[in-house]
This record gives C-alpha cells, sequence and structure tokens, in this order.
C-alpha cells in the first residue's frame, strides 16, 4: 500500500454500479491504493505520482464489466476515500455512505 485510505465511503450510485456490475470496492481499493490508477490517460497518473508524493488528492477510474465507470477519489490529507461515480461528482459534497471493506 502507498498511500493510506483513511475512512472509506461511497455514494448510493456507484454501490449500485458495483453490486450490478458484482465488482468488489476491495479488489478496486487494493489497486487504487497499491497506484495501480486503472483507465486515465498518461498525464492524470503523472499527476497521480506527483499527487502521492506530495500530498494531494489522488484520482483512480476503472471501467465495470457493465460499462459504467467508477471513480476513487483519496482526500489530500488521506483522511478519506470515496467511491463515486463520474455523475456523482460537483463541487458540493456528494452525499456518502460509508461502506466496510477488507483489511488490505
Amino acid at each position: 500500500m502507498r498511500f493510506d485510505l483513511g475512512r472509506v465511503v461511497a455514494t448510493p450510485g456507484a454501490l449500485e454500479a458495483l453490486t450490478t456490475a458484482q465488482s468488489a470496492p476491495g479488489e478496486l481499493l487494493r489497486r487504487h491504493a497499491s497506484g495501480d490508477w486503472g483507465e486515465i490517460p498518461k498525464e492524470g497518473a503523472r499527476e497521480n505520482e506527483l499527487s502521492v508524493r506530495e500530498g494531494y488528492r489522488v484520482v483512480f477510474s476503472y471501467p465495470l464489466r457493465t460499462g459504467a465507470k467508477v471513480w476513487i477519489l483519496t482526500d489530500s490529507d488521506r483522511s478519506s476515500t470515496c467511491i463515486l461515480l463520474p455523475s456523482d461528482y460537483s463541487a458540493d459534497a456528494a452525499p456518502r455512505i460509508t461502506i466496510h471493506h477488507p483489511k488490505m
């Protein structure tokens, strides 16, 4: 694990998409915390590497089997990580609920 995830939360839309795709959030969180940035452009991957080193927000994008895509965002202070759909993202805080994930 390259950085802490903090408290893990998810939007209802992301939880529904994960359930429909039969995707385990724990696997995506492990990939995220290990530096596997998923399907983001090379420039985004470089930005994430800088973010890990300098303590900025870290972003991961992962396509699900159903064609839906989820984002995983870890706050710059590493206090929390949110799983959400791209459509859930806004400047305002999205409604979040806590999910439990296996130890990594």
